[in-house]
């Protein structure tokens, strides 16, 4: 046996008792007559010591040749340490070894194996197999390892049945980017990976299976960020013989317990708001309510009155930052810099200071006198000390670059607290958008989102005015899940793929399975995917996703571990039937 305990169990009750370590070398520290070795796996350390005169000459001469990361098995008898580690379970007792063998040799690691680590991302990525035995790293995925216990745990309570859908499938047209894979035993077709296991789960409502999940890898071929990943895991669930109301009060409720069992935060009943409150209070679908900041129109206030930018303006619109008036006027000009940049594109912005004196003052006094202010200030409802940000602009523009603004200044602010939040559902979302380009309709989620069962008279006569039987909850700012009621009717289902832009032999090639499905019998049914990486990392306090994926790609979608995407062989090529024509 390689070890009788664990590095993080042995306490002063073992005292006296001969236990066999196993595990990897943390620190040495090497006093001459006297040497002291932390010794770590996944669930603690604990001090080993080798004293010159308790232990023989070859046993100190074999400790002296230890190093780092050196993996080391030891038996000996727990002691009580003199110098006690109140920070460690394992603080109380030291072990004294009578017996050391080397398991295996290490190289110095390119970074050292702390908490606080010298190695930056791209190299810890490049080594990830050391970067897991980090403390923040392990305890992470551990974090995440438990979320998804919850999950089944709560999910199997409540009478979901897990179920295995394909990973290889068709490639079909909505949604983002696919992965596709050529397929060697025919020639010139491809699967796709799964953007997200949606089809399947309506045929498993058809074939009767009533409440499915799985906690599933999804695969979408788009531009990556902090909270994006090519290949992600979903909690992916369906219900039949449900309305809107039965799926949300079920995930509801999960994310209550999830909460509740997580960070011991209780919540009530979920506030809900409609997508255009979203939109004209925060500027975006997904608010984070935490702190206020909404939106303050102000067209009616600021027009006429000479000031170009204003009067020709869709929409002026602004954010009051309490207690900010105090911003000097480098303060004000980098947040200036901060909205003209390209990812945030806005021409400029007004600010108006209520100063702590009751002075009113703005970047645009020429135009707007004290009585202008004042109007400005008390239509913000403003107090002294506060300062007032205004854009103008396009108004889907404007919303989205003051939107940007809100959630830079709740960072700058402490607003947005890790160990606070702030759920909520938005609803009624427009079920489908058009596009100038195309010249046609898309799917705001995707082609088989129902209609409110009120709009679907407007699919006649005017569909960019129908809403969607859709649901997303939002936590801290961030979708952690979103859903709908699904289109049942064949007939409804043929009409949405008409208003897409999809001919009869486009749908019939590319969803004709659904379709066919949905002449013997589909129940009513409905469902909702939450990101589980996204959640985890929420749960914990975080945003950023990748730390809880035990092996990450980076921001250009590469495996730098494996060194992943890759060139194939022309042998395997030729098996596929396939030639490269890579463009320069």
């Amino acid at each position: 046996m390689f070890r009788s305990h664990n590095n993080g169990e042995l306490s002063l009750k073992n005292l006296n008792e001969e236990v066999t370590l196993s595990g990897w070398v943390q620190t040495i520290r090497d006093k001459g007559f006297m040497i002291w070795i932390d010794l770590r796996d996944r669930y603690g350390i604990t001090q080993l010591v080798f004293d010159q005169e308790r232990s023989t000459t070859e046993l100190m001469e074999n400790a002296k040749k230890l190093g780092r990361e050196f993996v080391i098995q030891v038996t000996g008898k727990v002691i009580e340490r003199v110098s006690k580690n109140p920070n460690i379970p394992t603080g109380e007792i030291e072990i004294l070894v009578e017996k050391l063998t080397v398991l295996n040799e290490s190289q110095l690691p390119p970074f050292t194996i702390e908490d606080e680590t010298d190695g930056g991302e791209e190299l810890r990525m490049k080594y990830r197999y050391l970067d897991i035995r980090r403390n923040p790293v392990k305890d992470k995925l551990i974090f995440r390892h438990k979320m998804a216990q919850k999950v089944r745990n709560y999910l199997s309570d409540n009478g979901f049945i897990e179920v295995e859908t394909p990973v290889l499938i068709k490639s079909t047209p909505e949604g983002a980017r696919d992965f596709v894979v050529p397929s060697r035993m025919n020639p010139g077709q491809f699967y796709a990976l799964p953007q997200s296991p949606q089809t399947f789960k309506q045929l498993l409502m058809v074939g009767g299976m009533d409440k499915y999940f799985q906690i599933v890898k999804c695969f979408r071929d788009e531009d990556l960020r902090a909270d994006r990943q090519p290949e992600f895991t979903q909690i992916d669930c369906e219900m039949a013989f449900v309305e809107q109301e039965d799926v949300m009060n079920v995930f509801e409720g999960m994310t209550k317990t999830l909460l509740k069992d997580i960070t011991g935060q209780q919540f009530g009943d979920f506030p809900r708001m409609t997508f255009a409150d979203a939109m004209k209070k925060y500027g975006n679908d997904k608010p984070d309510i935490r702190f206020g900041m909404e939106f303050v129109e102000l067209n009616d206030l600021v027009k006429g009155k000479e000031f170009k930018i204003f009067d020709e303006a869709e929409l002026v619109v602004g954010i009051n930052v309490e207690g900010c008036a105090e911003y000097t006027r480098k303060q004000i000009d980098e947040l200036v810099d901060w909205v003209k940049r390209p990812q945030i594109g806005a021409s400029g912005m007004v600010w108006v200071k209520f100063q702590n004196d009751g002075v009113k003052t703005s970047s645009v006094n020429k135009f707007y006198n004290e009585e202008d202010l004042a109007k400005i200030i008390e239509k913000f409802g403003a107090k002294e000390g506060d300062l007032m940000l205004i854009l103008s602009g396009n108004e889907n523009k404007v919303r989205t670059q003051l939107s940007a603004l809100r959630m830079e200044l709740g960072n700058r602010l402490g607003l947005r607290k890790g160990n606070e939040f702030a759920p909520l559902w938005v609803v009624d979302f427009p079920l489908l958008e058009f596009d100038e380009e195309s010249g046609r309709y898309h799917a705001m989620h995707h082609p088989f989102t129902s209609p409110k069962p009120e709009d679907i008279h407007l699919l006649e006569t005017d569909p960019g005015k129908a809403r969607a039987n859709a649901y997303d909850m939002v936590l801290n700012g961030n979708e952690i899940g979103g859903g709908s009621i699904r289109i049942f009717d064949k007939d409804l289902q043929s009409k949405m793929f008409d208003l897409l832009g999809f001919s009869k032999e486009e749908a019939e090639a590319q969803f004709g399975f659904l379709m066919n499905a949905f002449k013997y019998g589909a129940p009513p049914h409905g469902g909702l995917a939450f990101g589980f990486d996204r959640l985890v990392a929420i749960l914990d306090g975080n945003e950023v996703i990748r730390d809880y994926i035990a092996f990450p790609k980076n921001n250009s979608g590469r495996d730098v571990m494996i060194d992943a995407p890759a060139a194939i062989a022309d042998e395997q090529l030729d098996e596929l039937e396939l030639k490269l024509n890579l463009k320069s």
